[in-house]
C-alpha cells in the first residue's frame, strides 16, 4: 500500500495542474491550449482602465492560487499593451504560487535592431532585463517560454533570475509537410545563411537550397548559393516575416530555377501595415506564386486578419504550449 501511495505521489508530481491566465489578445490561443489538456484550467483577469487611461487590473480568484502552478500567456504586440501585462506578470508569482511560467510566443523587440554605432539602443536587452526581474515564486525563478527568438544572441541577454526555454515551431511544419500528397518531392529553402544556421539541423532529411543576397550596383539581388530546386515543391523557411520582400524575391529565383511549387513557413507572421496582403491570391501577379504560406498563431492580430485567405494556413502552437507548461 505504501508503494502505491508513493507511486501516486510521483505521478502527481509528473503532471502539474496549471492555472493559465492570458491577455485579451491571446484568449483564443489560451482556449486552444486548455483544450489540449485536462490539467490546464483557464483563469481570468479584469482588464480595465481608470479615467486617466492607466490600467485598473484585477486578478480573479487570487487567493485560490496559493500553492498552485500558475502561468500567463502574453502577447507584446505593441508598446501600448506591454505595461499592463507586465503589471500582471509581476503580481502573479507574489500570490504564493508554487511556480510561475510566462509564455511569450513572440519576443518582438530586436527584430529590426542593428547595433552599428555608438548611440544605438538595444531595446531587446532592455526587455530581457525587465523579464529577468520578475519576482520569484515559492518554487523559484520564473520559467519563460519563447518560440524562435529572432536574434540567437538575445538568449544571453536574460539574467539568472529567470529560466528561459527556447522552443521552435519547426515540428509543426514537419508534421504538416508529411501530410501533403507530394511529401517525397519537398525541398527546403533558406533565404540567407542565418536561417540555414538556425534551422538546417531540424530539417536535415529534406533536400536543401540556400539563398543569398548579393549587391549589384545600388540593388541587393537574391541568388541561389547552393542546392537545386528543380522539380521540387520548395518551402522557404524563416523565423519571422515583416514586409515579405525577401520571401517574394526568393520565390521568384526558385521558380526561375525550375521549382514545381513554392511555399513559405515562418513562425511569426508579424506583417506590419497589412503587408500580408501582397501574398494573397487576389493580389495581381501573386495568384500562383505561393502554394501555401504557413504561420503559427504567435501573432494574434495577423491570425484574425488572414483568416480564410489563401494561401495562408495557421499551424497552432497550442499543443506545444500545453506540453511546455508541464516541464
Amino acid at each position: 500500500m505504501e508503494v502505491d501511495k508513493v507511486e501516486a505521489q510521483n505521478q502527481q508530481q509528473k503532471h502539474k495542474q496549471v492555472h493559465l491566465f492570458y491577455c485579451l489578445e491571446s484568449e483564443e490561443l489560451a482556449r486552444k491550449v486548455a483544450g489540449h489538456s485536462d490539467l490546464i484550467t483557464l483563469q481570468s483577469i479584469n482588464w480595465r482602465n481608470f479615467d486617466d487611461g492607466f490600467p485598473n487590473l484585477f486578478i480573479n480568484n487570487a487567493e485560490d492560487l496559493r500553492g498552485q502552478h500558475v502561468a500567463f500567456l502574453a502577447c507584446f504586440s505593441s508598446p501600448g499593451v506591454i505595461f499592463e501585462q507586465l503589471s500582471v506578470i509581476y503580481a502573479l508569482p507574489r500570490l504564493f504560487a508554487a511556480s510561475f511560467t510566462l509564455v511569450l510566443p513572440f519576443f518582438p523587440t530586436g527584430s529590426f535592431e542593428r547595433m552599428e554605432e555608438e548611440g544605438d539602443v538595444a531595446t531587446a536587452f532592455t526587455m530581457a532585463r525587465i523579464l529577468s526581474n520578475i519576482p520569484i515564486s515559492r518554487g523559484g525563478p520564473t520559467s519563460l517560454v519563447i518560440y524562435d527568438i529572432h536574434a540567437l544572441q538575445e538568449r544571453f541577454y536574460f539574467g539568472d533570475q529567470v529560466l528561459p526555454l527556447f522552443v521552435t515551431g519547426i515540428p509543426l511544419l514537419k508534421q504538416r509537410l508529411h501530410q501533403l500528397p507530394e511529401s517525397d518531392k519537398i525541398a527546403v529553402a533558406f533565404p540567407d545563411d542565418g536561417a540555414w544556421k538556425r534551422f538546417h539541423k531540424l530539417l536535415d532529411h529534406f533536400p536543401m537550397v540556400v539563398c543569398v543576397k548579393v549587391r549589384e550596383g545600388d540593388e541587393r539581388i537574391v541568388r541561389i548559393k547552393e542546392g537545386n530546386p528543380a522539380g521540387y515543391h520548395v518551402v522557404i523557411v524563416d523565423d519571422l516575416v515583416q514586409s515579405g520582400g525577401t520571401l517574394v524575391e526568393c520565390q521568384k529565383v526558385l521558380a526561375a530555377h525550375g521549382a514545381a511549387k513554392v511555399s513559405a513557413y515562418v513562425t511569426h507572421g508579424v506583417f506590419p501595415k497589412r503587408s500580408w496582403e501582397r501574398f494573397t491570391h487576389k493580389n495581381e501577379g501573386m495568384e500562383n506564386a505561393f502554394a501555401y504560406f504557413w504561420i503559427t498563431d504567435s501573432c494574434p492580430h495577423t491570425v484574425k486578419a488572414i483568416a480564410n485567405k489563401r494561401p495562408f494556413e495557421v499551424l497552432s502552437l497550442a499543443g506545444s504550449i500545453a506540453d511546455a507548461l508541464q516541464i
